[in-house]
């Protein structure tokens, strides 16, 4: 297989499952990536990481850049050696997180000004430049600078946030040079169906002109704006579309997705990939993942409760440790609580995918959908 290809190998309905090559090695689909925002999953080791078969970590550009800069990371290795990782990687562009600050951002069509979370300064960012960041950085798959817009929103402002990343995404493949990393473009569009089927012919067209110029194409399809306050009933009223809309050849990745039940349905309607805070930092606030839906261990209810804190979950922690110690840890502010509850939290995932993708192999995925929805899990998420 060569670098970056995405090859299909089965379907099950719209659900698909693939496998993607990158410099760092392949990686199987649907999954889950663990966000390790700072190149760090927050208190989790990257033998953690290899033992529960994590095949790819999100490292945030922003983030990066600020503390400890792009020059540091680059000077020890890139992000793989920086953190001791030899996994495929993912930064995201930290376009998220630069327009979550909406008060002291300055927006044009040449780029961003926003002030540092950390020291204030102002910091004024390029398509090229974010691109010349991440490829410092050095992960397998870097991300488009976009704009996200908040929801609800006008559709003025939306219809603006689409032809600020389609340009974007045009100047960010134009400038992304580096051959070990593949860029990833980014959907927006809001809950607009319109809005977002035209954002993806934009970027099909984008890359045409660039394949005809001897350029590269996109490695894959970023899905952005979603899960941004938006009931999930409203995510989906368009998920679907817009992910089947996407190129059949190229990864199709929902961006800041980590609900349970919000998986599945994604690889019901076609997406691939997905990542999100939720498991480690519900996990540090004492709530675990379980097949009968939360667990919130600050309950008293849990202090004599010494069986297993899931018992259809095979993890190291449901194997070691019981509820009653899990609340006490919890409880005393212990960091080992929120460490072995993130634990817990990223196998169930990891895991949830791994099954969905056993189910689409054996074109049983409409009834593994199916089961889930009906179980007490799904209910709670």
């Amino acid at each position: 297989m060569a670098l970056f290809d995405y090859t299909i190998d089965a379907k099950s309905g719209h659900a698909r499952a693939g496998t993607y090559q990158t410099a760092h090695g392949e990686f199987a689909t649907p999954m889950f990536m663990p966000v390790g925002t700072a190149a760090t999953v927050k208190g989790i080791t990257v033998d953690v990481l290899h033992e529960l078969s994590a095949q790819v970590v999100l490292a945030n550009t922003y983030h990066l850049a600020m503390r400890p800069g792009a020059d540091v990371v680059e000077a020890a290795g890139g992000v793989h050696r920086f953190m001791n990782y030899d996994g495929p990687m993912l930064t995201d562009s930290g376009g998220f997180q630069i327009f979550s600050l909406a008060d002291t951002v300055k927006l044009d069509d040449d780029g961003v000004e926003f002030k540092s979370i950390y020291d204030g300064a102002k910091v004024h960012w390029t398509p090229e430049e974010n691109m010349h960041i991440q490829e410092q950085l050095g992960a397998d798959i870097a991300m488009q600078l976009d704009q996200c817009p908040p929801y609800p929103a006008t559709r003025e402002f939306v219809e603006r946030a689409v032809d600020l990343s389609s340009a974007w995404a045009k100047r960010c493949l134009a400038s992304h040079t580096r051959l070990d990393q593949t860029l990833f473009c980014i959907v927006q569009g809001g809950m607009h169906l319109d809005l977002r089927l035209e954002s993806i012919r934009r970027l099909r067209k984008i890359e045409d002109e660039s394949l005809s110029l001897g350029g590269r194409r996109f490695g894959g399809y970023g899905i952005g704006g979603y899960s941004v306050g938006e009931s999930h009933d409203v995510m989906f009223e368009t998920l679907g579309l817009v992910a089947r809309a996407c190129p059949e050849d190229r990864p199709r990745y929902v961006m800041g997705v980590g609900n349970p039940t919000t998986l599945i349905r994604g690889v019901h309607e076609g997406v691939d990939m997905f990542d999100c805070v939720l498991p480690t930092r519900t996990a540090r606030m004492g709530t675990a993942f379980s097949s009968t839906g939360r667990m919130n261990l600050r309950n008293a209810s849990y202090t004599r409760d010494f069986n297993p804190l899931d018992e259809e979950c095979a993890c190291p922690v449901c194997k070691n440790y019981t509820r009653a110690y899990l609340r006490h840890l919890v409880k005393q502010g212990e960091m080992l609580g929120g460490i072995l509850l993130s634990i817990h939290n990223l196998h169930y995932l990891l895991d949830l995918m791994r099954k969905a993708r056993e189910a689409i192999l054996a074109d049983e995925f409409e009834a593994f959908y199916q089961k889930w929805m009906s179980s007490p899990a799904a209910k709670d998420y």
